[in-house]
């Protein structure tokens, strides 16, 4: 059986719904003038299980199901939801969602055209279930037992894992009817560490879209147990940070959560089009150093950002944004790309039934270049080298940033001298974007644990780059740089 035909029975059929009622359905939500209509149906199982010194603290189960309905004239958009599968349900939530136009005379009735063709980029299998309880238990407890191993000074552990099993169903105004299932994991593990006198704190992650089986292996669950670990311990021996306009090498990785933050939300087709965005009508300029090159793809297998197809059922596309510095592309849902006079790049995304679409990241990252990471820090004579952050804020509308590193070390006269804490870094998007002068060519991308809020919603994306080297940005910490 195919995932089409595998949602439509698992997510209508108990409803005794079929596809002649999502074509009247989707009929009723034609008004005149009407430029787009879908409806959107998702159903949503999630289950988490926390440990906490030794004991299952909590187990936290959920089922969520609804669909909701859009109507687009030019700018404007109509959406109403209904948790309720009954037909007279979704008829009221269809019609409430075109009656803020004036109705066609005649609505037209649609019909199945194709299900639309598309490649595959993660197993349609069931996470919670992929896996037994007891081994979910297992695997936390194995957690805890690794990174107390790793260290006597480990005094306090949680971990928690998480699945979830989302199944889509998206009837299209083309008459397109698709469907995608997402599965998605994560296991997470703080640590508190004590030597006696000060204590500290250290956090690891790994996810994905694939099963917890991926997840449950002796490699895995030590790195995971090594790295919270280590952070924690790192901060004993952390001095404070200088602070100053100074060189700043980013790690490979997660740091590119900075880009994501930075620059990526700037290039969204909702802001640019209502020209809030620092890169508003700048395509084909230069907007970065000729070493940049920004992409945002969808189709990496297995990535906890990637889509089979997006929340409009527009297939994943793989989207080149900065080209050697050049502003090439912005990412579209299919109303901005409408009013805008482009296509959808597959990222019309929402958090769940219950909002309309808007464009959205999913896998955002800088591509690697040619130098060795360890010429880019021997290039530093006085700066710091940045691996991990913790949080940050940033201003769409300037790109305006301020970024908190957990793990950041000194750099003097091209070496690594000894690891900070208190580092931030603050600047703007489109200009840290000119001060990067060298690319490294040790490319990876995060470990899968990446959440994305913009207008109230939430999302899972994924970012990465290589060791790159910016010239010069400004450092918030507690000692003046010499």
């Amino acid at each position: 059986m195919n995932i089409l035909d595998n949602v439509i029975d698992n997510i209508i059929k108990p409803y005794d719904l079929g596809c002649p009622d999502l074509d009247n359905l989707l009929s009723l939500l034609y008004v005149k003038n009407c430029d787009d209509a879908d409806i959107f149906i998702q159903n949503v199982a999630d289950e988490s299980w926390f440990l906490e010194d030794g004991i299952i603290k909590d187990i936290v189960c959920s089922l969520d199901q609804g669909a909701g309905f859009r109507c687009v004239v030019g700018q404007g958009t109509g959406y109403a939801y209904s948790e309720d599968f009954s037909l007279p349900a979704l008829k009221k939530a269809a019609l409430a969602a075109g009656s803020m136009h004036v109705a066609a005379s005649g609505r037209k009735q649609v019909g199945i055209i194709s299900s639309l063709e598309h490649n595959i980029y993660y197993g349609s299998d069931h996470p919670l279930s992929n896996i037994t309880d007891e081994l979910k238990v297992g695997m936390l407890h194995e957690i805890e037992r690794l990174a107390r191993a790793h260290s006597s000074k480990v005094e306090k552990v949680t971990a928690s894992i998480s699945s979830r099993y989302e199944q889509v169903l998206i009837k299209r105004f083309d008459g397109q009817l698709v469907a995608d299932i997402r599965p998605l994991v994560r296991i997470g593990l703080s640590v508190v560490c004590c030597d006696g006198k000060d204590r500290n704190s250290g956090s690891a992650s790994y996810g994905g879209r694939f099963g917890l089986e991926k997840l449950n292996t002796p490699e895995k669950l030590n790195m995971l147990a090594a790295e919270a670990v280590d952070l924690a311990l790192l901060q004993f021996s952390a001095k404070p940070a200088p602070a100053g306009e100074m060189p700043v090498v980013l790690g490979s990785g997660w740091p590119g959560v900075l880009l994501h933050e930075a620059v990526g939300h700037g290039l969204e087709g909702d802001f640019n089009r209502k020209g809030t965005s620092a890169f508003s009508g700048r395509i084909g300029e230069k907007v970065a150093s000729s070493a940049c090159t920004v992409i945002d793809d969808a189709t990496i297998d297995d990535r906890r950002g990637s889509l089979t197809i997006d929340d409009e059922g527009t297939p994943g596309e793989r989207t080149v944004l900065i080209e050697n510095g050049i502003l090439k592309a912005y990412m579209h849902d299919r109303l901005n790309a409408r009013l805008m006079g482009s296509k959808s790049t597959g990222n019309g995304r929402r958090e769940s039934y219950e909002y309309a679409p808007m464009p959205r990241m999913t896998n955002t990252f800088m591509e690697p270049g040619s130098y060795d990471p360890s010429d880019i820090i021997a290039s530093v004579d006085d700066g710091i080298y940045a691996v991990n952050f913790s949080g940050g804020q940033v201003d769409i509308t300037s790109g305006k940033f301020v970024f908190s590193a957990n793990e950041a070390y000194l750099i003097k006269n091209g070496k690594i001298v000894h690891p900070i804490k208190g580092a931030t870094l603050i600047g703007d998007g489109p200009s840290v974007l000119h001060q990067v002068s060298m690319v490294g060519n040790d490319f990876s991308l995060d470990k899968g644990i990446g959440i994305c809020g913009k207008d109230g919603q939430s999302v899972p994306v994924g970012v990465g780059q290589p060791t790159m080297r910016l010239d010069k940005i400004t450092v918030g910490g507690t000692e003046t740089s010499a």
